[in-house]
Parts: C-alpha cells; structure tokens; sequence
C-alpha cells in the first residue's frame, strides 16, 4: 500500500495561484501536481470560505473562539481561583476572629 503524499500550504497556494491568476485549467494542473481534481477544488472551497475571516481582521488573523480543550483548561484555572479566593476569605475572617478575642475589638 502506498503512503498518501503530504502537501505543504505554500504547495497547495501555489497551485490555487495558477489556477486563479493564470487561468490554468484543473486538468492540467492535476497532472502537473499529480494531485487529484477534486482535492484542488476542495482546496479552493476552504480558500474562499476562510477569506471572509482572513480579511476581516488587517492583521490577518482573528480571534479565534476557544477550543473545547482551552475551555477545559480555562474552567480548571477558574475552579482554581475561585478555591484560593474561598480560602483567603475563611483566613480574613479567623484574623478578624482571633483580634477580636485578643483585644476585644478590631
């Protein structure tokens, strides 16, 4: 069994160039790239569904929403914070305790 050959970015704009600049057909450059016609087209479905957001932005990238991994993460850090923040607040309030028993008031 043959091993699928990885196309890099650069190669796969490359080919979308010729095909969008120059006019090539799709034959021609299946043949030239030996990659199949179908994958060039699927090529330039995403190339022009991501456009919108490329260009939306003038840096050239958006935010991005968080994936479900980051989320995880971020639910993680805030459980974490929200322990150390009931912690501090159970410390405050036995210091404020133990003045009051030492000098009767705060």
């Amino acid at each position: 069994m043959t091993q699928r050959r990885q196309i890099s970015g650069e190669e796969k704009a490359l080919i979308l160039r010729e095909l969008l600049e120059n006019q090539v057909p799709l034959s021609e450059l299946s043949e030239k790239y030996h990659v199949h016609v179908n994958l060039i087209r699927r090529w330039k479905k995403q190339l022009f569904e991501e456009a919108a957001n490329i260009l939306t932005n003038k840096s050239g990238k958006e935010k991005k929403s968080p994936s479900s991994a980051e989320k995880k993460k971020i639910a993680v850090l805030e459980e974490k914070l929200k322990k150390r923040d009931e912690a501090i607040s159970i410390l405050l309030q036995e210091n404020i305790e133990i003045k009051k028993n030492l000098n009767g008031e705060i």
